[in-house]
């Protein structure tokens, strides 16, 4: 019997251009912060120092702000209430550092008001994370075996995958949401020059470009899924 997930065959591209996609956009990503985060910015603001003044010039006072060990492995819990800060942001004052934080907040602002995609991605992320877990083995069973129950099978597979590539599309705007509050935020309240915030935006938007990447990613690998299994779904 003939396994097409175990041989060579043409749809291995999508897979190659996907892990192409990420490299290039965390190459990217990691140059332009390395590049910003050697320059100090004017106001000598920490990271930590301006994640605060931003919080608190929000009206949020019940958000913790702590250092996580790392490198750009800065995010907001939303459950916890806690901004962590990675060794590159939390004592840096550099351009670089005081965007990323800035982002970071905006997550935090957007968790305040109700920011409906935010939520939405949190309602999901345990389907997501099941779905990431369970989709393969479900697809492989339906591969592998030859019975009336194959189909059924496969098409839960990639039920099961489409939710975790739906988790990747749903994240898309609320990263971006997020940088767009934060470049507002520098601009409105002077934490960074004019000529610093469009330094901290490009930094912003070479990170967005990881968060592109990963969706399309799983789309192309959604898609290929999908040629692999499309005459044994039909079955």
């Amino acid at each position: 019997m003939y396994y097409p997930m175990f041989y060579f065959d043409p749809t291995y591209i999508l897979i190659v251009i996907g892990v192409v996609i990420c490299l290039l956009a965390s190459m990217k990503v990691k140059r332009t912060f390395t590049k910003y985060s050697t320059v100090r910015s004017a106001s000598g603001l920490t990271g930590r120092d301006a994640a605060e003044q931003i919080l608190h010039g929000a009206g949020i006072y019940d958000v913790r702000i702590e250092h996580v060990r790392g490198n750009l492995t800065d995010h907001y819990d939303p459950r916890a209430k806690v901004l962590r800060l990675s060794d590159a942001t939390y004592h840096s004052q550099s351009v670089a550092a005081i965007g990323v934080a800035a982002h970071e907040c905006g997550h935090a602002i957007q968790h305040a008001t109700n920011y409906a995609p935010l939520t939405i991605r949190g309602a999901i992320v345990p389907i997501a994370n099941f779905g990431s877990a369970i989709a393969w083995p479900l697809i492989l069973i339906g591969l592998l075996f030859n019975s009336q129950s194959s189909a059924l099978f496969l098409n839960l597979g990639i039920l099961a995958f489409s939710a975790a590539v739906l988790f990747q599309i749903i994240t898309l705007p609320v990263e971006f949401n997020a940088s767009g509050r934060a470049i507002r935020i520098l601009r409105g309240t002077g934490l960074l020059r004019k000529e610093e915030v469009d330094s901290a935006k490009k930094v912003l938007s070479a990170a967005a470009l990881t968060y592109v990447a990963g969706a399309l990613s799983s789309i192309l690998q959604l898609l290929r899924i999908l040629i692999l299994t499309g005459g044994r779904r039909n079955d």
